[in-house]
């Protein structure tokens, strides 16, 4: 959470507001034992599909600081991130994985978009009301500006649909590692209680939402250059989640960092080195934690998208 942004020139300045802040959990409610598992399972991969930071004695919980609207404008880190980390000069619907890849980075963006939505949403609801720094202030119109077929991305939702396509088929892929770490206990019986009926999905096992991830595997594999060229996507996947750092909300940061690793763990089980995906066995914990969250963001947006489009 304290890495500096390594991308964009920025003056260095604190949240603008107490919404956008937020603060590691009390030493006492750091779970048992977690600091010395994190020590011990960390790993450094040079080449690996996201670098994530280094253990520390900071914990943070993401229910005590759940995604909200915070009126932090993050355009230029996401100008950069289309600018910059996806590959130029493909369309969302051209024959290749590189604009497939482009089209769900697009979907992450639409989640993201989305939980602004939901979160202006609530602030109405609830009566809190906005401050004057605050210029987004209408769900229905930041819908429309964010989301809607005549907005500033005519496909964000058809992309949006594809990112959690994706996330779904490796959710699906992992259900049996997932599963056997609720058995043997790697993941606590509240957890475990949780997270059984979501594995017991029948979206997980739907052969319609396998179109995005058969998409994605026909083009990575369709010839050699396809093929050689996938060492591409590890890399600028990983930048996507070091962007993240550029970030100067810190709520924005935490949960754009949550969903860029979970997306990042989607490719990596789908895609692999090779593009016939890689083995789930060997995903670490914390990226399937990040993936299983990520998860639940995606059908967070897509509830709020179908309550719009009614």
């Amino acid at each position: 959470m304290l890495a500096s942004c390594e991308y964009i020139p920025q003056e260095l300045t604190e949240c603008y507001s107490e919404t956008c802040e937020i603060y590691p959990i009390d030493e006492e409610d750091i779970p048992q034992d977690i600091r010395r598992v994190d020590a011990l399972e960390h790993d450094f991969e040079i080449d690996g599909w996201a670098r994530w930071d280094m253990p520390t004695d900071d914990y943070y919980d993401i229910f005590q600081f759940p995604e909200e609207y915070t009126g932090y404008d993050g355009n230029e880190v996401w100008r950069f991130v289309h600018d910059r980390i996806c590959f130029e000069g493909y369309q969302y619907d051209d024959d290749h994985w590189k604009a497939d890849y482009n089209k769900a980075v697009s979907g992450l963006h639409s989640m993201i978009s989305a939980q602004i939505v939901r979160g202006i949403q609530k602030r109405v609801e609830s009566g809190e009301g906005f401050t004057e720094e605050e210029k987004w202030t209408d769900p229905e119109i930041e819908f429309r500006r964010r989301l809607s077929p005549n907005g500033e991305t005519t496909l964000a939702i058809e992309n949006l649909y594809f990112c959690y396509m994706l996330c779904l088929t490796a959710a699906s892929k992992a259900r049996d590692r997932l599963l056997e770490d609720c058995n043997s206990g790697k993941i606590n019986s509240e957890a475990a209680k949780e997270l059984r009926p979501i594995l017991d999905s029948p979206l997980l096992l739907d052969q319609g939402v396998e179109a995005a991830s058969c998409k994605l595997h026909d083009h990575a594999v369709k010839d050699s250059d396809s093929k050689g060229a996938l060492w591409e996507a590890r890399m600028r996947t990983r930048e996507l989640l070091r962007i993240m750092n550029c970030v100067q909300c810190n709520k924005c940061r935490f949960h754009g960092k949550i969903g860029s690793m979970g997306f990042s763990t989607a490719l990596q089980i789908l895609v692999g080195r090779s593009g016939e995906g890689g083995d789930a066995k060997r995903i670490h914990r914390v990226e399937l934690a990040a993936l299983m969250t990520t998860l639940y963001k995606f059908s967070r947006a897509v509830e709020t998208c179908q309550e719009y489009l009614k």
